[in-house]
């Protein structure tokens, strides 16, 4: 039996030795071929799908009981509301790397597949975990957050901790991109978040030092359904 991939290897541009371009960089050249729009538009109905069960599913997790987990490690952090530098540090990097892979469309791809599949691990680790947040969180309502579920900003959700979804957000974009100057500044990024949401309270150390892996394996995976361009070592 002949398998199709999602996005053909033909498809993608070989890059010469030192280059730092690791795609074709041409959304023309990209959307004219079938197996890239046909990743797309598989993409496009899972995230409806995935989308439209995420509310839900955080507001049942904020309702359910769960244990406080021992942190010797969460103990040694000082304690202060930094959320503001968290914002700033997560979206910040977010559009940034999205500016950067915008201009290579399969790395793009990838990028976002990835995401995809970073909610599904993140999903199945709280709903396996159930824990309640170190008693002595400083509260971090994201206003973009209640939009999504429907809530006052002032009800954040805080049972969602494990893994951290801000620092693996910022290891995944860390990944995606290439070059050594955008994973590099991407990943001091992520080591500043997974530090901050532990000086605020909102996490344990154990689901800021399982994120990275977590968005290691989602990328990984996300590679077997876009291959990837030829890539410059960083």
């Amino acid at each position: 039996m002949r398998v199709f991939p999602l996005v053909s290897t033909r498809s993608l541009a070989r890059t010469p030795a030192g280059s730092p371009a690791v795609d074709d960089g041409h959304w023309g050249q990209a959307l004219a071929q079938p197996a890239f729009r046909r990743s797309w538009l598989v993409l496009a109905l899972l995230f409806v799908v995935l989308l439209s069960l995420v509310p839900g599913f955080f507001l049942y997790i904020q309702q359910r009981p769960g244990a406080v987990a021992t942190d010797p490690l969460l103990a040694l952090v000082p304690r202060h509301d930094v959320a503001v530098p968290v914002f700033a540090l997560m979206y910040g990097s977010v559009l940034a790397a999205m500016g950067w892979l915008t201009r290579q469309p399969h790395l793009f791809l990838r990028g976002l597949w990835g995401y995809l599949f970073l909610l599904v691990l993140r999903m199945s680790t709280i709903w396996l975990v159930p824990l309640v947040p170190p008693l002595d969180l400083l509260p971090m309502p994201d206003p973009f957050l209640a939009l999504v579920f429907h809530t006052n900003a002032s009800e954040a959700i805080t049972k969602d901790l494990f893994f951290s979804g801000h620092t693996s957000t910022v290891v995944l974009l860390a990944l995606a991109v290439r070059g050594r100057w955008w994973r590099g500044a991407l990943a001091v990024a992520a080591v500043l978040v997974g530090l901050l949401v532990l000086v605020q309270r909102v996490h344990y150390s154990y689901d800021v030092l399982a994120a990275p892996f977590f968005a290691w394996l989602a990328y990984w995976a996300a590679g077997f359904v876009v291959r990837p361009a030829a890539e410059t070592r960083a």
